[in-house]
């Protein structure tokens, strides 16, 4: 276990529940290398400071009714109402569009297509930023890649969904989002061997390791989802 993993853990925390949350890695897979879009997070946050990571959240009220283009594909949405206590396709649809605002927030990268023209209905807040560029988010660009649950007794914990895009879904970017005030201080396009060498907590590493297996596997939305959590202090990983 990474040291800045078991210094977070306090039993003053036990009782903390998982919240629903959303990550997105966006892969460039031109180059006999592929890379991904990775963030270094603030040294200010309580939470994982100082850390590469790729962008992410929770969900917002507005992400349950922002204009989409196209559908989750059947097995994305099959994943995302597995093993979960209320499944809902609402509620899978709400973590994509999740996953798609926050890279936005943290990144300035406006992910979709813009050859239907601007989004029929935007919620007030992040989304506004998509209507203004013309991009309509497009589930069906999204994989499901992974799964996983903080551990008992950290200070937050999350059920995280990691969504993969390709990087030819970009349809814009903003300057200005990143910066020494910002929630990421850094971005920057590493391949997979360069990104598993930076300052990263233990389930990134897992993730990264999964990234590149399903790369070699020919990155098929069908391929299963590994499914990281905790039990009676064992790390345990199902598949999905």
């Amino acid at each position: 276990m990474d040291r800045r993993a078991s210094e977070a853990r306090d039993p003053a925390y036990a009782k903390v529940t998982p919240k629903d949350a959303a990550t997105l890695i966006i892969v460039d897979r031109k180059g006999r290398h592929p890379k991904v879009l990775m963030g270094r997070r603030h040294m200010a946050h309580r939470f994982m400071p100082g850390v590469f990571v790729f962008p992410g959240g929770r969900i917002e009220t507005g992400d349950r009714s922002m204009s989409v283009t196209g559908t989750l594909h059947p097995r994305a949405e099959q994943t995302l109402m597995a093993r979960v206590p209320r499944p809902s396709p609402l509620r899978s649809r709400a973590l994509a569009l999740a996953a798609i605002r926050e890279t936005f927030e943290e990144t300035g990268v406006l992910l979709g297509t813009r050859e239907y023209g601007p989004p029929e209905h935007t919620p007030d807040g992040t989304w506004t930023a998509f209507r203004e560029h013309g991009v309509l988010p497009d589930l069906e660009a999204l994989q499901v890649v992974a799964r996983a649950i903080t551990p008992p007794r950290q200070v937050r914990r999350f059920d995280t969904r990691f969504f993969a895009i390709d990087r030819t879904a970009i349809a814009a970017e903003i300057d200005g989002v990143i910066g020494p005030d910002s929630e990421l201080v850094e971005t920057a396009w590493v391949s997979l061997e360069k990104a598993r060498a930076l300052d990263l907590m233990p389930i990134t590493q897992k993730i990264l390791e999964e990234l590149e297996a399903r790369i070699h596997k020919g990155f098929f939305p069908e391929l299963p989802v590994p499914f990281y959590y905790q039990r009676r202090g064992r790390f345990m990983r199902d598949e999905l």
